[in-house]
């Protein structure tokens, strides 16, 4: 998977099976997912990160049976649906994979029992190792995010002396525990976390330096959509007003050479990866 993700700029559309997604885009029928994911397919996505549970701190957390008994028949039904469409060109992953967006380890298990998961998108920064251990028990790839102390907390009083120095600390101890578990580098992708447990300088920092992120030597997801931080600077409360801002966001990330971009606007981001690529000749 590794050269898959960094022999071109990657596109990971974002499907929401709840229903209070902060983009206003999420979904409770499984149907209507399904029907977002395989259009964000045919217009160029090559992964589909599907969550069950939305990020939003000002939400409880929704019961694990609820999150389990969202996402089973989506990634149950996903091959088959791609399979009765087209990809949109010869450059995209076809078919798509498919990232779970989770952080509990009896979600992830479910999940992972289906044996049609290729990603864990784990956006709680593995707290400890489970998601780690059934990353490799399964042979799935596992998508570490920074961020500081359990999801569904606000951070919103989070500081950083050194916001580089704890991005490096915090990379380095979790690529260090999921490689003694057994993880090799073509499992492992890192996300920066944008909009976690970081103010608006702080996010801003990440992508004016998004460069020191290679360091790593590993596929970097950039978050780029309809972020708070882009409101913040457009003055833009409504998330889905801010897709202007996040092709700004993708310009910065491929000059970054970032690899994959999560996005809920496929389209355009999609489109513009391609005449960006096309004009630096790849």
């Amino acid at each position: 998977m590794r050269e898959e993700l960094l022999s071109f700029p990657r596109v990971m559309g974002i499907v929401n099976i709840n229903d209070d997604s902060f983009s206003g885009d999420g979904t409770l029928d499984v149907d209507v997912a399904l029907e977002q994911a395989i259009r964000m397919a045919c217009e160029g996505a090559d992964i589909i990160d599907v969550g069950a549970e939305s990020a939003r701190t000002n939400r409880e957390a929704i019961a694990v049976d609820h999150e389990v008994n969202r996402l089973i028949p989506f990634v149950e039904r996903f091959a088959e649906a791609c399979a009765l469409v087209e990809p949109r060109d010869e450059l995209q992953i076809w078919p798509p994979l498919l990232s779970i967006n989770t952080w509990r380890p009896s979600v992830v298990e479910a999940v992972l029992q289906t044996g049609r998961c290729d990603i864990i998108n784990d956006i709680g920064g593995l707290v400890d190792d489970t998601n780690a251990r059934l990353c490799f028990e399964y042979n799935c790839c596992l998508l570490i995010m920074h961020t500081v102390g359990e999801p569904k907390v606000p951070h919103t009083e989070q500081r950083y002396e050194n916001l580089w120095g704890e991005l490096g600390a915090f990379f380095e101890d979790r690529l260090q525990r999921v490689r003694e578990i057994g993880l090799s580098d073509d499992q492992i992708i890192l996300d920066p976390g944008i909009d976690f447990a970081k103010q608006c300088k702080d996010n801003l920092e990440i992508y004016r330096e998004a460069e020191r992120l290679a360091q790593f030597d590993l596929p970097i997801l950039l978050p780029i959509s309809r972020k708070t931080v882009i409101g913040d600077v457009l003055g833009i409360e409504n998330p889905a007003d801010r897709d202007a801002g996040t092709i700004a966001c993708l310009v910065r990330g491929l000059v970054a050479n970032a690899n994959i971009f999560r996005v809920h606007n496929v389209k355009a981001v999609a489109a513009s990866v391609r005449v960006i690529a096309a004009i630096r000749g790849q």
